[in-house]
């Protein structure tokens, strides 16, 4: 229990740090990605410090759900990195203790953050969201501080177009200024030329203040038609020494009312977005209801689908019976027996009813749709509720198992590694959740599709770092590579300083003669090419490729015994029998014979396969000559002059 004790404050010494830095640093990063993006909306509107800082501490909150799994992937993989490369990993599982031991602590913690992130997301984030983009919203509405540029259009005051040509900042005056009154609702601007002006704000803050020298105002007067009807056009022109405009302009941070935006999904919990789904869905259900029912309304061909009577002295409303027709009515013959304009007049009172069906239809569904989009973003937000708390446990059950295969700590490759994973998860949950949005896939499929793509990754690496398997072995895969594609693959052989078989010349001889032998037996077995249906259905035994291999291999390995280095030489060129899957596809007949049917498809592979089976036959060839070559040395009748023209 000790022992036990001590491993889970070792543990979490070694993770809780690196956790908390990730997740600030990650914070900061997501934090800085939202400040570029609404940069224009806080830039130039003259905002106190305390309302930026508001906004920064929500926009943090609800930034958490995406900076969240991505600390945590970094964080484990930081970890168990760093424990595998100081031999820390390595001397816990010499002790006994087990990877999933080791990790058996963190993953109770992930689990508990997991918890806590559900209550985040479901209690926190919806009144963050809320507090978040009404003041954003807010931000977006308040009028920007005043900052009229020299020999530029300034265009923020609603209504004014102002140019000046110079701008005294330290005697706060205006200069040679030109200004487009836009704000009446005549289709000319008036215009107020000045030689110089000042702007200024009342106290309040709710009018502007422009003081003007030395000008002129021209304007047209509306709707002027001169006197006698003449139709002369009258116009105004006005001198002053000075002159003062109030305009309205409300500077003013004003905050907005944030229950608009709790009545949208992310400001809901999940009781509250379960609830407008189902009020919405019941919305739907009756709409389309109503249109089916006016659909089966209508009349056909002028016979009413209902039928009003007086029962009792009261209305009652009876379907009308089906007619039966004896032989089905040509609708066709007896337009044309109609006169020409009857004729006429028919077709259009029938596109007019049909035109008339169809946009009622078509607006019907404009409006299911909708109701439909806000249910589907109901939907979203209410599984998103869950995904958090998986994506934290999957990318720690990714991180961990791939830092102790990788061992590699720091911030170099962990960062490398954890960005690449995050960048991968983010384009399948957006590619997921616009799925979703847009109607084309289930809101639950295109939700749960990060998760159930990452899922397996992480359980493939947890159960290949507890076997200790060589997932990133560069020999391993290069093997694969060479098995899949057919490379040649030479040997390497060195003289051992002590050896305790010596090689018996008789024995070496004697198992030369023997994988000789073996040789030719397997060329005299199989002589000519493979015919295509005889490749699908027998190929070649890939049982005897094996044991020929396994036979050169023990030759190869006996004779790495001598101490004569022209033996030493000629075993090196032994080439390497390799194992493909295209020397014999299938030992089954019945199976081969309907992967043959499937020609042309089966083509590429026969060709392949006739390659593979061609440089299979040259690689025992080359065999048969090196064991020739060997037993020329053991005999003493093999010569340098001999070995060199077999180079050439």
């Amino acid at each position: 229990m000790f022992k036990i004790k001590r491993l889970h404050t070792f543990m979490m010494s070694r993770f809780l740090p690196r956790f908390l830095m990730t997740f600030c640093i990650c914070l900061f990063i997501v934090m800085m990605q939202f400040l570029w993006r609404y940069i224009d909306e806080l830039v130039g509107k003259g905002l106190s410090i305390d309302v930026v800082a508001e906004l920064f501490f929500y926009a943090a909150l609800s930034m958490v759900p995406l900076a969240l799994p991505l600390s945590i992937l970094l964080a484990s993989l930081m970890t168990f990195g760093d424990l595998g490369e100081h031999i820390e990993l390595t001397a816990l599982k010499s002790s006994g203790i087990s990877l999933t031991t080791i990790m058996k602590p963190l993953a109770i913690l992930m689990t508990l953050v997991a918890i806590g992130a559900f209550f985040f997301q479901n209690n926190v984030l919806p009144k963050s969201q809320v507090k978040m983009w009404t003041l954003l919203f807010s931000m977006r509405q308040t009028s920007p501080t005043l900052d009229i540029p020299e020999g530029a259009v300034y265009s923020q005051i609603p209504g004014y177009n102002i140019y000046v040509k110079k701008n005294d900042k330290e005697r706060d005056m205006l200069y040679n200024l030109l200004i487009y009154d836009v704000s009446h609702a005549s289709m000319y601007p008036r215009i107020v030329v000045a030689d110089s002006g000042r702007l200024s704000m009342t106290e309040d803050k709710q009018h502007l203040v422009l003081t003007l020298y030395k000008g002129a105002w021209y304007e047209e007067m509306s709707g002027s038609n001169g006197v006698n009807g003449m139709g002369n056009e009258l116009y105004r022109r006005e001198t002053f020494h000075d002159k003062e405009i109030l305009i309205p302009y409300d500077a003013n941070f004003t905050r907005m009312d944030d229950e608009t935006m709790r009545q949208q999904y992310v400001g809901k919990d999940i009781s509250a977005l379960q609830q407008t789904i189902d009020s919405v869905r019941l919305k739907v259900d009756s709409a389309a209801q109503v249109v089916i029912n006016r659909l089966r309304s209508q009349p056909v061909c002028g016979v009413p689908a209902y039928r009003s009577t007086m029962r009792d002295g009261k209305p009652v409303t009876d379907t009308v019976k089906s007619v039966q027709l004896d032989k089905p009515v040509d609708i066709g013959k007896i337009i044309k027996e109609l006169p020409e304009n009857e004729q006429q007049q028919v077709v259009n009172q029938a596109l007019v009813h049909a035109t008339t069906a169809m946009q009622d239809l078509q607006f019907q569904g404009y409006v299911i749709n909708d109701d439909n989009y806000v249910i589907r973003r109901h939907q979203i937000e209410l599984l998103r509720k869950f995904t958090l708390s998986l994506a934290c446990i999957i990318f720690f059950f990714i991180g961990a198992p791939l830092g102790a295969i990788v061992r590699k700590g720091g911030l170099g490759m962990p960062i490398v590694i954890s960005v690449i994973l995050f960048i991968i998860y983010y384009i399948i949950d957006n590619m997921g959740y616009k799925l979703a949005r847009d109607g084309r896939w289930h809101v639950w499929q295109g939700i749960w599709l990060s998760s159930a793509v990452l899922l397996p990754l992480g359980i493939f690496l947890t159960k290949k770092a507890v076997n200790d398997s060589a997932v990133f072995n560069p020999d391993a895969w290069l093997n694969f590579i060479r098995r899949f594609t057919g490379m040649h693959q030479t040997r390497k052989l060195e003289a051992k300083e002590v050896i305790i078989n010596e090689v018996i010349a008789a024995e070496a001889q004697t198992r030369i003669d023997e994988l000789k032998a073996a040789c030719q037996q397997f060329l005299d077995r199989y002589p000519g090419r493979q015919r295509y249906i005889d490749y699908w259905q027998q190929g070649y035994d890939r049982a005897a490729i094996k044991s020929l291999a396994e036979q050169v291999d023990s030759v190869v390995d006996y004779l790495s015994n001598s101490r004569d280095q022209m033996v030493l030489n000629k075993a090196m060129d032994f080439p390497v029998i390799r194992q493909l899957l295209t020397y014999g596809p299938t030992s089954n007949k019945q199976v081969g014979t309907a992967l043959a049917a499937l020609f042309p498809l089966g083509l590429p592979v026969w060709l392949m396969g006739l390659r593979h089976q061609k440089n299979l036959k040259r690689d025992i060839l080359l065999t048969i000559k090196t064991c020739d070559q060997l037993i020329a040395i053991f005999n003493g009748e093999y010569s340098r002059e001999m070995e060199y023209n077999d180079r050439n």
